[in-house]
């Protein structure tokens, strides 16, 4: 059974919130909800400061962590919220009757209520695409290249993200989508900075809901447990 997540490294991430933007776009998502928040670690002195010099900072994306171990399943009386085969936590909103249970129970608060439709709302990981072979779109339109789409059960270094970005064609305006279906892509594996996976692999904060979504940062102090 395949176990979807997003890695994301944190030491190439720029804070260009395309991530943000274009999850917006692609899955309609209503102005003032967010299915990705992008957040501002930072500036914090470092360890050894000793000069106003010694500062880091970095950019922190949270979205649903497609738990191993989902609260948000375990509270919600309808079944509409369930998991799938590939690990990935979804929302049958055919069934939802926005009661928020499960944005209550959800440690990360990254559920919110469609206040048009009456149901709730999340990151489905572009199952939509996913299920084709693809890639979300999150990943698809990092222009740093920090965002990579994988199988846990195959380890972090297979992941993968394009090796380009989207060709326009100049003749029609459209844009090719080539590269989330296709073989041409990248692995963490082979683009990624040495890493320690003992030191600088992370993951949000654990309330007995096991996330599954990696983060990557080297050389600087992992603030995702405050």
């Amino acid at each position: 059974m395949a176990k979807y997540a997003i890695l994301t490294d944190l030491n190439r991430c720029v804070g260009c919130m395309s991530c943000m933007v274009s999850c917006k776009v692609i899955n309609d998502v209503p102005i003032g909800n967010y299915w990705n928040k992008m957040l501002r670690i930072g500036p914090y002195r470092r360890s050894d400061y000793q000069t106003p010099n010694d500062v880091d900072m970095y950019y922190l994306c949270v979205q649903c962590q497609h738990c191993e171990n989902p609260k948000c399943i375990d509270v919600c009386p309808t079944g509409a919220s369930h998991k799938l085969e590939d690990g990935t936590v979804q929302i049958d909103k055919s069934k939802c009757i926005g009661c928020q249970f499960c944005a209550m129970a959800c440690p990360y608060g990254v559920r919110y209520l469609n206040e048009e439709q009456r149901v709730v709302e999340k990151c489905t990981l572009c199952e939509q695409l996913t299920a084709q072979g693809g890639l979300p779109q999150c990943v698809a339109q990092c222009g740093g290249r920090a965002r990579f789409f994988g199988d846990l059960e195959k380890g972090i270094d297979s992941f993968e993200a394009p090796r380009n970005a989207y060709q326009a064609d100049r003749e029609n305006g459209d844009f090719s989508y080539d590269q989330l279906f296709t073989g041409n892509r990248i692995t963490f594996g082979e683009m990624a900075e040495e890493y320690n996976p003992d030191t600088d692999v992370h993951h949000l904060p654990n309330a007995g809901n096991d996330p599954n979504f990696v983060y990557v940062l080297r050389g600087r102090e992992w603030k995702g447990e405050e």
